[in-house]
């Protein structure tokens, strides 16, 4: 708190030279003041007082002196999932894979994957009619490489057939791709999010924001002497 040091009569006026802070104030109190023999004594305590939200933007936008830090925390990354197609049983013949095609929900952007012995096998994507004939007439892509990923990028259903003839051994798959599921909030989840956006800008000074000079108390002075 601020204090007043002393007060010094100037040599040719009845003005007074006060010390706030050790700081020389060359103005002279008012009248009435003089008149009680009182002065008010100030405070130079620094007083750092938070904008309105709006203007804390504004000051964002147009001053210096400020640094926006945008601390809403970022959306979760999507992963895709690789479906290995028969697990640990791998692309062979003998295995039921619309039973293990119904255990698995595939989205767009998920792997299928084929792992097999490359010199015997071989995966070809088909149509509908490819798969229920085993033929590989009119196939859209085929792979050989033994560890073979596809990318599902459609929301459709894919045909999947082991092209050298263990097609008609159970090496065939098809599988139903989903579209990805859209996030669904409810109105108080909204009302949340809405203000964590609002309180997500702060605004860091590099300086003090803001003085306030408070008026703490009145003292008497009896200006006889050249101090008090």
């Amino acid at each position: 708190m601020g204090y007043l040091h002393g007060t010094k009569r100037g040599p040719r006026s009845n003005n007074l030279s006060f010390f706030v802070l050790g700081i020389p104030v060359r103005e002279a109190p008012p009248a009435h003041l003089w008149a009680n023999k009182q002065v008010a004594i100030l405070s130079c305590t620094p007083t750092a007082f938070p904008l309105p939200q709006k203007r804390q933007g504004e000051r964002n936008q147009t001053s210096p002196n400020n640094v926006g830090l945008n601390l809403r925390p970022a959306p979760p990354r999507v992963l895709a999932t690789d479906h290995i197609v028969g697990a640990n049983k791998g692309w062979n013949p003998g295995i039921n894979y619309t039973l293990w095609a119904n255990n698995q929900t595939f989205y767009v952007g998920d792997l299928i994957s084929f792992r097999y012995q490359k010199t015997q096998y071989n995966v070809f994507e088909v149509n509908q009619t490819g798969y229920d004939s085993c033929t590989t007439e009119g196939a859209v892509g085929n792979w050989s490489s033994g560890k073979d990923f596809i990318p599902l990028n459609e929301s459709k259903r894919y045909y999947f057939i082991c092209g050298n003839g263990q097609c008609f051994n159970g090496m065939k798959v098809s599988v139903v791709v989903h579209p990805l599921p859209s996030p669904t909030a409810s109105p108080a989840a909204s009302h949340s999010s809405n203000s964590s956006n609002a309180a997500g800008l702060v605004i860091l000074p590099r300086g003090i924001t803001g003085f306030r000079t408070l008026v703490v108390a009145l003292a008497s002075i009896w200006f006889g002497s050249g101090w008090v």
